[in-house]
């Protein structure tokens, strides 16, 4: 069973953007297959690994759509992005030290990440992207 599902609630109404946040729904579920079938210990590092990096391609394709559209808020998300990234980079450091193991408390801190970050900030942009005719 998925961690995450996919529904409307989650569309920013912009397809490239919508997609790159499926394939981040699929690596979380990943990360959860794993633990569930007890092989977390061999996957984890690389999926994790695997999520920061798709996470920074997709803040970076996120930023230069906001950019286009000249977005208000393109500063404060920006900021926002940073701060993820740290907190995510951060849990990859620990796990790679071997101080954390992958655990619900890791996975529901990626999944709150995911779908608040989603449903709340990306959302404040949608609209104006797609009143920019970006979608």
């Amino acid at each position: 069973m998925a961690l995450l599902t996919w529904n409307s609630s989650y569309s920013v109404k912009v397809q490239k953007i919508d997609d790159q946040h499926h394939v981040l729904f699929d690596i979380l579920n990943d990360l959860h297959s794993a633990m569930m079938k007890g092989q977390a210990q061999s996957l984890t590092g690389p999926i994790l690994h695997k999520l920061a990096d798709y996470t920074h391609t997709h803040f970076a394709a996120e930023e230069s759509l906001m950019f286009a559209a000249r977005y208000p808020g393109l500063a404060e998300h920006k900021i926002k992005h940073k701060d993820l990234l740290k907190q995510v980079e951060d849990y990859i450091i620990q796990y790679d030290k071997g101080e954390i193991t992958l655990n619900l408390k890791l996975l529901d801190f990626l999944r709150d990440w995911l779908t608040n970050h989603i449903q709340k900030v990306d959302m404040a942009y949608s609209e104006c992207l797609v009143m920019k005719g970006i979608h």
